[in-house]
């Protein structure tokens, strides 16, 4: 027989923002915990509101699965004498084992034990089952209360366990398990009684609250769906996630704000909606804001006109005060912001943003160099980085610090700059989380680039490396957005060059710069080897290419992949190939010496055969390489293969004659190292 189980642990308001991690944290160390209990379920979720987290288990046994060990002992000459008594040996591996020796099992001329180990009740060890759930999960902030000594994400206040109909008692952090709950703060009586697990999720609902986050989430959307709009409702997964986690009973309600507002840029507007109000923008299909907004209030539809005024009057002040901003910004003028920003510190070691804005043109210039760009170009992507920075001593950007990049694009504009040089300043942040897009224009992009080198540069040169977890200055985003600028560029470049020129031109600690360098180049790999393992490329052919030829990033990622589709189109052919070239080097790794071919001491028809073939394609493989066109020299040594292997079983190499020796060395040499500038044949699992 099975049961279900509900274990809720209500506590005072949990961050929204933090609670989807929160939940899958908890539903695999829940999983974890009754896994290492030996305790089988049917299936298992995890819910949350604001003031609760629920563990819901189906069809959870209401007893262990019996353990049977079984323990190897002494040998049977060891464990019994000549008579078939049993020695010492045998007596004290039975006793110590809990078993009469006559129950010890013999096999393979040793002695086992077999013990099996009862089940206990799940009733009887749930309490201590939870607690350790709870005492395990990670937590994204951990906090303690009163005299309380255990930390949780919020302080507890109630806790409510139901197996089934059967009450379970525990006790955490002084609070005690009861079979009542806590209904709507408003729009219930407070406490709910619930007698069996089959009652709770009806019982909330009907003290007005949706547990299921998923079930809210598709309310909202239900409820916005009908609202009378006269556009699109622009819903961000990311938003929704949010405004879901803050309530427990959703109700979605249309605001408007004056058509006046629509004068500022539309990004100041939807982030006083979305990041300030957590409100919803309404847009037409062309992209046009309108002067409306969607709220979700955590209530009813009572006095639901009064709810939107209140919101409209905060969201007026929200507006009001941007719209001042701008204002003031362009009476004092962005251009002028430039002596402004050398009192701002980008970084106690490294100086003020003014300082790093010098370094940031100095490095603009040296890729525009490198990546070709004309005269014009070059000059606007170092007129953009010049200016980048000016929006951060600007009244807006001070009050909505999100919007830094997308001001300083608008202000730049409003003075006359150049649309690229204006877009560049904007686009120099991006990508700015994993998804984002890219920079479009080639200003853009290379003053991105040059921000995530000096980013970059300037810690690794303090020594400010991330390890484990801890990643304060955010430099694994910073090294896998300028990853994927090289890659979605098709950009050819020497990663260690410009790393170099990067960390000269920002000389903190020229002292450890080629230290610095090593591990930034180091760093920048580990980000691409992700990124090629998140692509269902194989930890071996990412093993095999990552240190051939690693100075420039997109050959190596190009390379990976397509020796990935070739393995994948031809599976038993590559591990056959790859087992060819792996003896061929193990046997020419013997030479002593490094010796020419010599084709007149080719003596037996293999090796004759394979000479030719080989003759006919080396070099036209080491072009196929050295252009990149991977496959095509992946074909023509798959033609050599059957050359290779009739070698390979048919020809002595290690014989007495060492010219012949020799010979035959230099040859399988020099077919192995046809793959060397490719990648590592010996890190291939053949598989």
């Amino acid at each position: 027989m099975a049961k279900n189980l509900i274990f809720e642990i209500g506590t005072e308001e949990m961050p929204a923002a933090s609670m989807q991690r929160f939940r899958e944290d908890y539903l695999k160390t829940a999983a974890a915990v009754f896994e290492n209990n030996n305790l089988d379920y049917g299936n298992m979720n995890v819910y949350s509101t604001p003031r609760r987290l629920v563990l819901a288990v189906n069809d959870l046994a209401e007893k262990q699965e019996d353990q049977r060990e079984i323990v190897r002992g002494p040998a049977v000459n060891i464990a019994f004498d000549d008579a078939g008594k049993p020695t010492k040996a045998g007596e004290g591996f039975a006793r110590g084992q809990g078993v009469e020796v006559g129950e010890l099992v013999e096999k393979d001329g040793y002695l086992y034990a077999e013990k099996l180990e009862k089940g206990e009740k799940t009733a009887d060890i749930l309490a201590e089952i939870l607690k350790k759930i709870v005492d395990q999960v990670p937590l994204p902030k951990a906090m303690r209360w009163g005299s309380v000594k255990m930390e949780f994400i919020r302080p507890i206040k109630w806790l409510l366990v139901l197996f089934g109909s059967e009450k379970i008692e525990l006790e955490i952090a002084g609070v005690k398990s009861s079979n009542y709950s806590i209904g709507h703060r408003f729009l219930s009586e407070g406490q709910v009684e619930i007698n069996n697990v089959e009652d709770y999720f009806s019982a909330l609902e009907s003290a007005s609250i949706i547990v299921s986050q998923e079930k809210r989430k598709e309310i909202i959307k239900k409820e916005i769906k009908e609202l009378d709009l006269s556009a699109q409702a622009v819903i961000k997964d990311s938003l929704l996630a949010e405004v879901t986690d803050l309530i427990e009973f959703p109700t979605a309600f249309k605001g408007s704000f004056a058509e006046e507002y629509l004068e500022l840029p539309p990004e100041v507007l939807i982030t006083a909606m979305e990041k300030h109000q957590r409100y919803f923008p309404v847009m037409t299909e062309d992209n046009q804001l309108q002067p409306e907004f969607i709220g979700v209030r955590d209530g009813g539809r009572e006095h639901l006109d009064q709810v939107i005024s209140g919101n409209e009057m905060v969201l007026k002040g929200r507006l009001d005060d941007a719209q001042f901003f701008f204002a003031e910004d362009q009476k004092y003028g962005f251009l002028n912001r430039s002596q402004d920003i050398k009192d701002i510190v980008f970084q106690k070691d490294i100086g003020s943003v003014y300082q790093k804005v010098e370094k940031l043109q100095e490095i603009t210039a040296r890729l525009a160099d490198l990546l070709g760009y004309n005269p014009a170009r070059k000059e606007m992507a170092v007129r953009a980085a010049e200016i980048c920075k000016n929006d951060l001593a600007t009244e807006m950007v001070n009050e909505f610090a999100n919007l830094q990049g997308l001001m300083g694009k608008e202000y730049a504009l409003i003075e006359g700059e150049d649309r690229e040089t204006a877009e560049a300043i904007f686009e120099h942040y991006l990508p700015r989380f994993a998804g984002d897009e890219l920079p479009e224009t080639k200003s853009g992009t290379v003053l991105s680039m040059a921000e995530k080198l000096f980013n970059l540069s300037s810690h690794f040169l303090l020594g400010n490396i991330p390890s484990g977890s801890q990643d304060p200055f955010a430099l694994r985003r910073q090294a896998t957005g300028l990853l994927r600028i090289i890659l979605d560029n098709n950009l050819v470049i020497n990663i260690e060059d410009v790393i170099k020129f990067s960390m000269r031109i920002v000389a903190i600690n020229p002292d450890n710069l080629n230290s610095a360098a090593s591990d930034l180049k180091a760093f920048i790999k580990q980000r691409l080897e992700n990124l090629l393992a998140e692509e269902n490329v194989r930890y071996d052919i990412i093993n095999a290419v990552i240190n051939i030829k690693d100075q420039n990033l997109l050959d190596l990622y190009q390379r990976a992949h397509k020796l990935m589709d070739f393995r994948s189109e031809n599976p038993s052919l590559f591990v056959d190939l790859i087992r060819g070239l792996v003896r061929a080097k193990n046997l020419g790794e013997k030479a002593e010496n490094k010796f020419e071919i010599e084709a007149g001491l080719l003596v037996e028809v293999e090796e004759k055969e394979l000479y030719k073939e080989f003759n006919q394609r080396e070099s036209e493989i080491k072009e196929f390489f050295a252009s990149s066109q991977y496959q095509k020299g992946f074909y023509l040594l798959v033609e050599l293969k059957q050359y290779i292997d009739a070698f390979l079983d048919n020809v002595m190499v290690m014989v007495d004659d060492s010219e012949l020796k020799n010979n035959r060395l230099a040859l399988l040499t020099r077919i192995a190292e046809l793959m060397s500038e490719v990648m590592d044949i010996e890190e291939i699992a053949l598989d």
